[in-house]
């Protein structure tokens, strides 16, 4: 099975299937109003006598939009010509501003945007800030009379609820499909910060950016990938949105600063495998493992250890290690996020402050410290500190330090233990000259800064 991102074509074939419902009794239609909830809590139209979503439905799609890219070739093509324009769709989430959703990948690498309303009006739009790590990107256009759709909190849906795709797919004009919520919380499937809602709407090339509606007509995603074993990438019924509880703390920060900052929490997770559980006793299979604490990091403040298996996160179960990234990857610096995880098979609580992604030159933890490529800990001889991991392709190896190395003198003073050279390595940004023990033997070794 083949992960496909929604890219826009220029052409495509399509086979169309018309179904056709049962009809409903006339002395059933009778009973139903035309304004309130239909037989088993369907909406219904008395006049016409159908069942319908149009009316919850009607005032959000004039908010969804067609989106080209244009310009995305850096050069021409290898037979001369200038790369296709590329097609998405987007999503108008604040008329009185022109502020549009779309995916990032719909405008990866363009020059100019333009966007068509399903009016007929065609607008340049202006880009005001994207995020590959969530796919989501935001223009701005600038018109009157423009629509736009209500957004709901994507923590308030449940699997079972209807969903509703919009989109320009395969170029066609603006398309609806409808399906259900298939599954929630969908990760591990790629590197990104991934906390997808699955779908089985029908979605294809061109949908990319955007809506999944509920059935009263409110954003609750933004469509931007779909799962598919046929070699054309086309829709088997399994596609996924990025939910507004993420699209959000995305737009908001592209909208006030062109950017995203996140946090971290110096933590090293893998997925929890059947596998792993069995060799770890345990009886679950839902959860991500901690394979390191950074020194100096929140998780280690916290008291997480290599080994242990964090089942929650902010109050979100943990599926996996997606499920970490996707937590903290939205999590802004200086948030409280509570934790539960298990150690030894026994369930323990504990807290971890979201802190700024820029890492600090020197950080210094319990029984460990890092810096300039090197980790470190107090010598067990009682005089000096040993280094522990060189890191690969760091000044440090350049610089021919090993681990198992003691460092007795930075800069000409003493070393008594770790927290001694981090003193000293914090103090000076520039190369500094480290005497240490190696097999018995004294040397001197030149750590750049």
């Amino acid at each position: 099975m083949t992960r496909h991102t929604l890219l826009a074509s220029t052409g495509a074939a399509l086979v169309l299937t018309l179904a056709f419902a049962a009809p409903v009794a006339a002395a059933t239609a009778a009973a139903v109003s035309a304004q309130t909830p239909g037989v088993q809590g369907l909406p219904y139209d008395a006049r016409r006598g159908v069942f319908t979503f149009a009316s919850g439905l009607d005032a959000s799609l004039p908010a969804v939009v067609q989106v080209t890219t244009l310009g995305q070739s850096r050069g021409p093509s290898s037979d001369g010509d200038p790369k296709p324009a590329q097609g998405g769709s987007g999503v108008i989430i604040d008329a009185a501003n022109g502020i549009i959703v779309t995916n990032h990948h719909v405008i990866e690498n363009g020059q100019k945007f333009t966007v068509d309303l399903i009016d007929g009006r065609l607008f340049d739009a202006t880009l005001i800030g994207a995020d590959k790590a969530t796919d989501i990107a935001v223009l701005k256009i600038e018109g009157a009379g423009l629509s736009q759709v209500q957004t709901v909190d994507s923590d308030t849906l449940r699997t079972g609820d209807l969903a509703f795709a919009v989109g320009y797919p395969l170029g066609l004009d603006q398309t609806l499909t409808m399906g259900v919520i298939s599954g929630l919380n969908r990760s591990g499937m790629g590197d990104a910060i991934e906390d997808y809602i699955q779908t089985d709407a029908a979605v294809n090339s061109g949908n990319s950016g955007g809506p999944l509606l509920d059935s009263r007509g409110r954003l609750i995603g933004i469509n931007t990938a779909i799962l598919s074993g046929g070699m054309g990438g086309g829709n088997d019924g399994i596609a996924f949105a990025v939910p507004t509880r993420i699209m959000m703390f995305v737009v908001d920060q592209l909208r006030a600063t062109g950017e995203v900052k996140r946090g971290q929490i110096g933590v090293a997770v893998g997925s929890l495998t059947a596998e792993r559980a069995r060799e770890m006793g345990l009886s679950i299979v839902r959860g991500a493992v901690v394979y390191d604490a950074a020194p100096g990091s929140s998780a280690e403040r916290a008291g997480l250890r290599p080994g242990d298996v964090i089942t929650r996160l902010q109050n979100r179960p943990v599926a996996n290690a997606g499920s970490i990234q996707a937590t903290v990857g939205i999590a802004r610096p200086g948030a409280t996020l509570p934790v539960v995880y298990l150690r030894d098979g026994r369930e323990a609580t504990a807290s971890l402050t979201v802190q700024p992604a820029e890492v600090e030159a020197v950080r210094v933890g319990r029984i460990a410290a890092m810096a300039r490529g090197l980790t470190f800990r107090s010598s067990g001889e009682g005089a000096g500190a040993q280094i522990t991991v060189v890191e690969g392709g760091s000044t440090a190896a350049a610089a021919g330090l090993q681990a198992g190395d003691v460092v007795i003198e930075a800069g000409g003073a003493g070393v008594t233990d770790m927290a001694a050279l981090a003193t000293i390595l914090r103090a000076s940004q520039n190369a500094i000259d480290l005497t240490v023990v190696r097999d018995g033997e004294r040397t001197t070794v030149s750590l750049p800064g």
